[in-house]
């Protein structure tokens, strides 16, 4: 029979479709990684992998990696039962968060879980939506924050709150002076965007469509940071949400918003986690004191 690490690696290679990102992605190297998936093929006498590119996973491969997703959901499951015991605010809970959230939101929201849950320990990270989903169904972290709506039957979202969404520019704008303006006023500028595995990027290009305006596809920011900073420098023009602009670490010191008429953008955040996971009671007390300290901040 196959190890659970190399059922892991199994996974690793549909999630990736790479030897090396997924070698990567389990952190191992990827001559490890090839000699143990061939061990696993040679001891169960089926081809597992096409090995080509990319990297796909025969008929029988697909199967086995659905079925050790599962394992490995609820080994993760077990090691959290055990570390948790009877007290499910207990213990480390581990909370995927996207870049565009976490540094803005996630410093108030810790204190007051801290103060209210003192026994519960947060294990944060940073990751893209997409790639953290993967994460999550297997097991890798306990629930998301993420402005991306999950998908599938296997995941359980909850709606926490919209934030609003503005366009800035560089202070010196020659349309700032013009006060209160239309979408039409925008056709042509130059606007920046996250690359485009960020959510944000999608809804850059939908708002742009209205505009008119041109997406800077040389210059895509790495963050939120730095799309403040090129639009503060006069390279373009950024949509930046509202949580990060009231933020000591983001804030309107290189940047002003344009008042637009019928401007309504927002975005919607959402918590997610594993239906039916043994923690879920756990999950959406997080999920509800994150929202309580977003809408406060943002009211």
């Amino acid at each position: 029979m196959p190890t659970l690490r190399q059922l892991q690696y199994l996974v690793a290679i549909e999630d990736t479709e790479h030897f090396g990102r997924a070698a990567d992605s389990v952190h191992v190297t990827q001559p490890t990684l090839s000699q143990q998936v061939k061990e696993m093929e040679l001891r169960l006498g089926a081809k597992l992998v096409e090995r080509g590119r990319p990297v796909r996973l025969t008929p029988i491969g697909r199967e086995i990696s659905a079925r050790a997703r599962r394992v490995m959901r609820d080994i993760a499951e077990i090691r959290a039962l055990a570390e948790r015991g009877a007290d499910g605010m207990a213990g480390t809970i581990r909370v995927g968060v996207s870049p565009t959230i976490g540094p803005y939101l996630m410093p108030l929201a810790v204190v007051r879980l801290h103060r209210d849950f003192p026994a519960l320990r947060l294990y944060i990270r940073e990751g893209i939506p997409a790639e953290q989903f993967n994460e999550l169904r297997n097991g890798r972290i306990d629930m998301m924050l993420t402005p991306t709506p999950a998908t599938g039957n296997d995941l359980h979202t909850e709606p926490l709150f919209r934030e609003p969404m503005h366009l800035v520019g560089a202070p010196d704008h020659p349309l700032l002076a013009k006060g209160t303006l239309e979408y039409t006023d925008f056709a042509g500028q130059p606007v920046l965007t996250l690359d485009q595995r960020h959510p944000s990027h999608q809804q850059a290009l939908n708002i742009c469509s209205k505009m008119g305006a041109e997406v800077l596809r040389d210059y895509e920011g790495t963050s939120l940071d730095s799309l403040r900073q090129m639009a503060g420098s006069g390279l373009g023009l950024a949509i930046l949400p509202e949580l990060y602009l009231r933020s000591e670490t983001g804030g309107e010191d290189m940047v002003s918003r344009f008042a637009i008429k019928d401007w309504n953008e927002t975005r919607s955040i959402s918590a997610v986690w594993r239906e039916g996971a043994a923690f879920a009671d756990s999950y959406a007390a997080i999920a509800e004191v994150v929202a309580a300290e977003a809408k406060e901040i943002l009211a």
